[in-house]
This record gives structure tokens, sequence and C-alpha cells, in this order.
């Protein structure tokens, strides 16, 4: 049969786009920098750019999605004009990198399920467990290989049957574990300590700029805004879907599973530890908090056995629903050139595993992507306003978001947001992050390109992207707006 895919019902595109949301930051990296940057008191400018910069980025990619019914590519081709079509592939660019060592992430979440789940982290030195399985190379490349090729075939089976389906299991399993963990961090002997670090603000904490700046980072990371997933998303929603409502879902849903994942891990963290070393354990980086820490304090924990499997199950369940989206992402690049699902997802299976390979067997190449594509996600959110702006917002607002039947719509503020705010708010993060590279990261060879986590490095991986785009910008339009919108003639498993 032929037609275009759409999801079945608005809580179908919630559930995908919560699943795109939420993924590993949420678990591993929200209660590491909310413990280092005062608990209660940063929550606040969280919530706050929530609404600064989040679900105003959320709703234009819904906009965009809808409006052009293309991939970020061709999206951009059709709506801003075709000499934009790089300002797309960047987006593209980016998040596709991010794909090629998000797998590896999976794979290291599904490990440590398997490992938890049949007790091989029971009296380990954790530490060492780590470091051991982290410099291995089949290990983390084969489970690398098997957590992108089972995105793929979630996503060969279309928008209803694979990305909706799969996401109805996830999120639900997800939000069920956290809730799970919850009620046994909470019952712990000291926990009040940890919770009322988490939610009693020491306000002086207000006055350090590196709390607000910490918190857009988050909240910019965290939501997915700008990455170019939710437009992809929104290519298959029904016309009559309210965007707002869907973005604020996405937004409030993605938050609430960080502050149970908070809630999960710091008051655990109080009652098993000192104060001093728990807030120490927050320090140690995502993968020293989840893969070295929390094994250690679920091991501590009175049913830690029972809930350490639980933890590491969500936090896959997590991984994986973010991976789906990416490698969707990828899928509809190739599908707006003409190419079958079936065929794009072969190609962006396989160009996953290979080009993910060298983050799956080195530490260091692994941080190196991490760091470059990372920082590129703020440069992504920037050009998501500045396409709108190019459009017009007020102009967009109209034709795209403030449709007929909408329970909620927008007024002027939002122009000003998008048109103003967002820029501002990119220049002081990006900015203090560039700050970061050149005075603590590696202040002693910030310039250089070969250091991993150097200025060096992301200006030359970003250089030689937006070369290639600026040079092939014009085949990249051509072919992204060579299909019909929403690939009206695909044939699809969703009928």
């Amino acid at each position: 049969m032929t037609g275009r895919e759409t999801f079945t019902s608005r809580w179908g595109l919630i559930l995908a786009g919560l699943g795109m949301a939420i993924g590993a930051g949420n678990l591993w990296r929200f209660p590491r920098i909310a413990a280092q940057n005062g608990g209660a008191a940063f929550l606040i400018p969280w919530l706050i750019f929530l609404f600064l910069w989040s679900l105003p980025l959320l709703i234009a990619e819904f906009g965009i999605g809808r409006g052009a019914r293309r991939g970020v590519i061709g999206a951009f081709a059709d709506l801003f004009g075709r000499r934009y079509a790089w300002m797309g592939g960047f987006i593209g660019v980016t998040s596709v990198m991010i794909l090629f060592h998000y797998s590896v992430v999976t794979g290291w979440t599904l490990n440590y399920f398997v490992a938890a789940l049949f007790g091989q982290l029971d009296g380990v030195d954790t530490a060492a467990y780590w470091t051991n399985y982290s410099r291995s190379v089949w290990q983390p490349l084969g489970l690398h290989a098997v957590s992108v090729g089972l995105a793929g075939l979630i996503i060969a089976r279309g928008v209803v049957h694979g990305i909706e389906r799969a996401n109805r299991i996830l999120i639900p399993i997800l939000l069920g574990l956290l809730i799970v963990a919850v009620i046994r961090s909470v019952t712990l002997p000291g926990a009040g300590e940890g919770l009322g670090f988490l939610f009693a603000p020491d306000l002086s904490r207000l006055a350090d700029s590196r709390t607000w700046l910490e918190a857009l980072t988050q909240s910019a990371w965290s939501t997915g805004a700008g990455w170019g997933l939710i437009l992809t998303y929104a290519i298959y929603m029904r016309r009559d879907d309210d965007l707002v409502v869907n973005a604020a879902a996405i937004g409030f849903g993605n938050n609430t599973a960080s502050l149970l994942a908070g809630i999960a891990i710091v008051p655990t963290a109080f009652a098993i530890l000192s104060e001093s070393d728990a807030l120490n354990a927050m320090a140690a980086g995502n993968t020293g908090l989840t893969f070295i820490w929390i094994p250690e304090l679920f091991g501590r924990m009175p049913l830690g056995d029972f809930v350490m499997p639980l933890f590491f199950l969500a936090l896959f369940c997590a991984a994986l629903s973010s991976l789906i989206a990416m490698v969707e992402l990828a899928t509809r690049i190739l599908m707006d050139t003409g190419t079958t699902r079936k065929r794009a997802v072969q190609v962006v299976v396989a160009a996953t595993i290979v080009c993910g390979a060298p983050s799956a067997i080195s530490p260091t190449v692994f941080d190196n992507q991490d760091w470059v594509w990372g920082l590129a996600l703020m440069i992504s959110g920037l050009f998501v306003a500045l396409g709108v702006t190019r459009y017009g917002v007020s102009r967009f607002r109209d034709a795209f978001i403030n449709i007929p039947g909408n329970d909620l719509n927008l007024g002027h503020g939002y122009d000003w947001v998008i048109r103003f705010l967002i820029p501002i708010e990119f220049v002081f993060m990006f900015g203090w992050w560039v700050y970061q590279a050149v005075t603590v990261l590696d202040p002693t060879g910030w310039w250089l390109p070969h250091r991993s986590l150097s200025l060096g490095t992301c200006l030359l991986q970003w250089g030689i992207a937006l070369a290639l785009l600026f040079a092939f910008n014009q085949r990249l339009a051509a072919a992204s707006l060579r299909g019909h919108p929403g690939n009206l003639a695909q044939p699809t498993q969703d009928g």
C-alpha cells in the first residue's frame, strides 16, 4: 500500500518524543550536575531555561517538520531557501556524529544490565571492572553493533509498527523502573539528608553564574532541543495535532524523568556515604558516576541486588529510545533522496557500526567525539532559531504553530524569544564552554587539533564539516527535495 506514515495518535507522538528526549543524560548527567551546582538551587534556573531555550526550540522543530514534511536538510532547503541547506546539513551531521558514539553508550548500558542481572557486579572492584571492560575490544564493539542493529530493526518496521510501538513499551517501563528506584532510595535510613540537599535550596548559589550556565547547558542537551530529532518525528504528526501541547508534554516529561533519576541517586549516595564522599561520587564524571559509583552504592544498600539490575535496565531503555530517534533522523535524510526505508536503514546501521567502532574500542576517541559534537549541539540549536528568523517568526507562528483547533496558541513573546533571547543565550553558553576549553580542559594546548578535549579539535572537525556542506550545498538541496513531502509515494508497512 502507499500513503504517508503518521503516528496513530497524539500519545503515540508524545511517547516517541519522550523516548527521544529521555536518554542517558537524564540518568547519568542530571544527578551529577545538579549535585555539583547546589542541588535545589540548580533546579530553579534549570526550570527557567526549559521555557526560555528548550520549549521554544522544540516548538520550532515541530513547526519546521510539520511544515516541510522532510528531514533536516530538505526542511531547511524547502522552508528557508536552498542556500540554507547547509544549516540543516550541519544539524544532521552533528546528530549523526553523536549517533556514532551514542550507540556505544547504549552497548555499555546493555552490558551492565546483563552483568547486574546475573550477579557479575557483586563484590567486585567496580573501578577495575569498568577499566577492564572499557579498554577491551570485542565486547564493547559487539554490544555497540547489537544496539544499533536493534534500533535499525525497529526503524525498518516503520513509524507505527516500529517507532511508536517500541516507545509505547520502552517509556512506561523506564518510568516504572525509575519510580521503583525512587521508592527504594527515599526509604533508606539517612536518605532525608540527600532529599534536603536536592530540594531545600541555598539561594546564595543563584549568585554564581556557573549555576545558571550549567542549568542552561543541561536543559539544552537533555531535552533534545535543536538536535533535529523532534523535527524528524514531526514529519509523521497528524495535521491537526497541537504542537505546543506536544512540546510542553515532552519538555515536562523529560524534566520529570531527570528529577526521578536525581531522587533515585542523590539520596542513595547520602544514605550510604558521608556527605563529602557522596559529593565526590557525584563529581566522578558521567561514566565514573554511572559505571563505578552506582554499582558500588547499590552493592552496599539493602535489596541492592534487586534494584541494581532495574536501574541499568531503565538506563538501557532510555539509551535505546534516544538511539532510535537518531537512527530515524539519519534514515529520513536518505529517504528524502528517494531511497526506500529498508535500504536507508541498512546504510545507516552499517555506517554506524563502522564509524562508531573507534569510539567503542578507544576511550580517548569516545571522549573526543562526545566533546566535539556535544558542543556542536549548541550551534544546532542556534541554527534552528536562525532558520525560523529567516522565514519570519510571526509568519512562521501563524502558518505552522497557531493552527485552527489548537488548545494553546503562542503570542508575540515567542517571536522575541526566538529572534533575540535564543541567540543571546547561545553567546553566553557557547562562550562559557569555549572559556572552559581554554582555561580548564586543556589550558596548555587548547589550540592543538590533535588534543582530545581542545578547542582546536572542535574547530578542525566543524570546519571540515562546514567546508563540505558549503561545497555541496546545492547538490544537498536538490537531492533532499527530490521526493514528495512526507514521502507520500513511499511504500510503508503502516498502511
